[in-house]
């Protein structure tokens, strides 16, 4: 199952490290590090996910394993 935008916001943990995820849109999701908005996140295939430009919400193509890993952490979640 896929959360749609409107979902309840989640926590995935990754390491010691605990992120609070918001579905935004369709596979667009908030992402928060230390109660601090990190980064914005879309799901660009199956593996890879790609940050959003702050400012203007486009994607920013190039690999991040922390994006990636952070990814596969909330599609654990939501399939």
């Amino acid at each position: 199952m896929r959360l749609e935008g409107g979902e309840e916001p989640f926590d995935v943990e990754i390491g010691d490290i605990v992120y609070a995820i918001f579905p935004e849109e369709t596979d667009v999701y908030l992402v928060f590090k230390d109660g601090v908005e990190y980064v914005k996140i879309i799901r660009d295939t199956d593996t890879n996910w790609l940050k959003l430009n702050p400012e203007t919400d486009l994607p920013m193509f190039g690999m991040d394993e922390e994006v990636n890993a952070i990814g596969d952490a909330i599609a654990r979640v939501v399939q």
